[in-house]
């Protein structure tokens, strides 16, 4: 399910699923962690929480890819570059985690979303859940 929030938001519905666990190493980089406390007012913590998106939502997430955002850099060329958007997901502040596609390892379908606390606990869910995720400035000029 997609639907506009506001002019400029995007409400997208998911349930969260496992991850390959390979998220941790990035968000715990240095320059990761000093790039989203100066980008978004947080350290992230250690992992991603992984959202498979509904079906007719994928149009709207394949044209949020297209997006500019706010980039996290890196020092070294041997790392990828990641493009963030900012997101609320269940009343918590975070971003959702776009890397090149060169090394992007989910489909389209599959959104990571990091966040200063570990998402699974703090909103007491677990695999199989359905989410919102609000997309913070989604201007897409698609029609939801």
């Amino acid at each position: 399910m997609v639907r506009k929030e506001m002019s400029s938001d995007y409400i997208l519905v998911g349930k969260v699923v496992s991850g390959l666990q390979k998220a941790s190493y990035f968000t715990q980089l240095d320059w990761v962690q000093d790039q989203c406390l100066e980008k978004f007012g947080f350290k992230p913590y250690p992992g991603t929480l992984n959202v498979e998106i509904e079906p007719e939502s994928i149009p709207i997430i394949e044209a949020l890819q297209k997006q500019e955002g706010a980039c996290l850099i890196p020092p070294n060329p041997d790392f990828c570059a990641a493009k963030t958007l900012p997101v609320c997901i269940n009343s918590v502040a975070g971003a959702i985690i776009i890397p090149a596609e060169d090394v992007r390892i989910h489909g389209t379908h599959i959104v990571e979303i990091i966040a200063p606390a570990m998402l699974k606990t703090t909103l007491d869910i677990k695999d199989g859940d359905k989410v919102k995720i609000v997309v913070k400035g989604g201007n897409t000029g698609e029609k939801p």
